[in-house]
């Protein structure tokens, strides 16, 4: 594991360079204007704002998200389904995410990741509330649902890479670990929400009252954000404002290309895609797992308290890495450390769930396996921002990707493994396996200097796409 190294901190060379020569950094008036623009943070009071209110809207997005796998086991008894057939519906959701993540960071380096993040949460509210209509008026529910499931996904898609360009637009490093923890844990806030009123609303209402109030709370938040923080303004999106690249299409494919052979790169993409895939195979999985191997346990119990625990865990994350960075401590190392608690420890604890045989046990077991994995927010998530802020929406958009489709393959294998021997433990030491494989890369290759910049060169490019 890496050792916390303590140093003074420096004036970045690199940003240093980017002041004293501005008009020499970008091949285009243009670009360089718009990047001094997207470049002003926050300050601290509008800052608290954003922070509470993407906090709320990561919620929504998880309670949007959960909801079918919260509703699978009583729709699939009522279609009946496989276990096949749910891992088909439930895996359709991350072919959808895998298309619209680079696109999604694309256009909100461009125009900015609120306007994203408004227009996508209009859309996939808006789907969540009709999800219960296209079940009933289809004659085969599991086509309906595949489709919704895929289409949820495409929607969804743009959320995190939004986030990502937008935090490392506005936020001061220093306390990028904070805000993406806490807006972080929203999903598990939206998973605890979803786990215990999803589960009550199940049970009194049926499964169709889970999408329909999920949905609409959505759409509400969303005309929230427009009304009060963007005052009204109309959130549109048009081609001069994506602009065109011209003569710079070539330097452009060309620092990209230098970006994807860096080594922290690609061990911050392949980290996330174990991380992510991992959590989407368990967020898919664990209330059936609960349900098959103590069928007599209250849902709202295990859909309630791993995220319970969770939300503190990603909050105490994101202080905690903060906190060292401005004490002094590498940020390279601070990051490994948070990732070794995210992938590291985490895994004894999904090893513990094989030999698990009582209902407290295995919940105390998977809460501290989700508590533990909050800690990637502040580690490969706050990473990318390090390596590349002026295109962290793009990049996190092809990390996403990468960890959609591994998520889809995951949670497929899971069903699959789960049918053909007819235990957990196998999903269990899946999990672990890629776990510990994605930390190992990480902590070997690992870096937090800016990558988006040519230091070989006496000039400095940014990179956009």
């Amino acid at each position: 594991m890496a050792i916390l190294q303590k140093h003074g901190k420096n004036c970045s060379p690199d940003l240093a360079s980017l002041k004293e020569n501005p008009a020499d950094n970008f091949g285009a008036a243009g670009c360089q204007k718009k990047w001094a623009e997207s470049s002003s943070n926050w300050s601290r009071p509008v800052a608290r704002v954003w922070t509470v209110v993407l906090l709320l809207g990561t919620c929504l997005l998880y309670c949007a998200r959960v909801a079918m796998p919260i509703c699978a086991v009583t729709m699939a008894e009522r279609y009946k389904w496989t276990k096949r057939e749910s891992g088909m519906v439930l895996g359709s959701f991350f072919w959808g995410y895998c298309f619209t993540q680079v696109i999604g960071g694309y256009i909100s380096d461009r125009v900015g990741g609120e306007k994203v993040l408004l227009l996508s949460a209009a859309a996939w509210g808006a789907m969540t509330a009709f999800t219960p209509i296209l079940a009933h008026f289809c004659s085969q529910p599991i086509v309906s649902m595949t489709l919704a499931r895929f289409l949820m996904g495409l929607l969804q898609g743009v959320h995190y890479p939004s986030l990502a360009s937008l935090c490392s637009q506005k936020v001061v490093e220093s306390e990028r670990g904070f805000l993406m923890s806490t807006v972080g844990s929203g999903s598990y806030l939206g998973t605890l929400v979803i786990g215990g009123a999803g589960s009550l609303m199940l049970d009194l209402y049926g499964w169709e009252s889970v999408f329909y109030v999920s949905g609409l709370l959505s759409l509400l938040w969303a005309y929230c954000m427009w009304k009060y923080l963007l005052k009204g303004e109309g959130p549109i999106i048009t081609l001069e404002s994506l602009g065109t690249r011209g003569t710079q299409s070539k330097l452009s494919r060309r620092n990209w290309l230098r970006l994807f052979k860096q080594p922290a790169v690609c061990a911050v993409i392949v980290t996330h895609l174990c991380t992510a895939s991992t959590f989407f195979t368990l967020l898919s999985w664990l209330p059936t797992y609960f349900k098959d191997t103590f069928p007599d346990a209250k849902g709202w119990v295990f859909n309630v308290v791993p995220w319970f625990v969770a939300i503190p865990s990603s909050l105490f994350s994101g202080c905690l890495s903060d906190h060292l960075i401005s004490q002094g401590f590498d940020t390279a190392s601070v990051r490994k450390l948070m990732q070794f608690f995210s992938m590291g420890v985490s895994s004894v604890f999904t090893l513990l769930l094989c030999g698990t045989t009582t209902f407290p046990t295995a919940v105390a077991f998977v809460s501290a396996t989700m508590g533990f994995t909050t800690f990637s927010h502040s580690g490969v998530s706050v990473n990318v921002q390090d390596l590349a802020p002026s295109c962290a929406g793009a990049l996190f958009g092809v990390m996403n990707t990468c960890g959609a489709f591994s998520g889809v393959i995951m949670v497929y294998l899971a069903g699959y493994l789960i049918e053909s021997t007819g235990s957990w433990s196998s999903v269990f030491m899946l999990i672990t396996v890629v776990n510990l494989l994605g930390l190992a890369i990480f902590l070997a290759f690992a870096e937090a200097r800016r990558v988006d910049i040519d230091g070989a060169k006496p000039r400095y490019h940014n990179i956009h796409i």
